[in-house]
């Protein structure tokens, strides 16, 4: 059953905590739900002659029905814009006439 968002009444959990991210690891849709893995990047000690190197881990792991993941969808999307309008974010257009020359 489809309950209108308006009656939906959200719940503040301040006591639960936030998770940090960095990157992006799995993005997966199998048809049924959005699965989405978010990771942090951890840095390894290093010695000075050595490149630095570094471990991703993940920190969460999302999983969305369909319609979730089209709302998160949504939402990034007017969260672009807005950065867009203030100058935080620049879409990258390009002119197919001079990809052809």
């Amino acid at each position: 059953m489809k309950i209108p968002n308006d009656k939906i009444k959200p719940v503040d959990l301040p006591e639960r905590a936030e998770i940090f991210a960095d990157s992006l690891g799995l993005l997966l849709f199998d048809g049924q739900v959005a699965r989405l893995e978010f990771c942090v990047t951890r840095l390894d000690p290093q010695s000075p002659p050595q490149a630095p190197a570094a471990h991703r881990y993940p920190a969460c792991r999302l999983v969305l029905t369909p319609e979730a993941f089209l709302e998160l969808y949504n939402q990034l999307q007017k969260i672009m814009s807005a950065m867009e309008r203030d100058g935080l974010v620049h879409k990258i257009r390009q002119n197919i006439k001079e990809q052809l020359h």
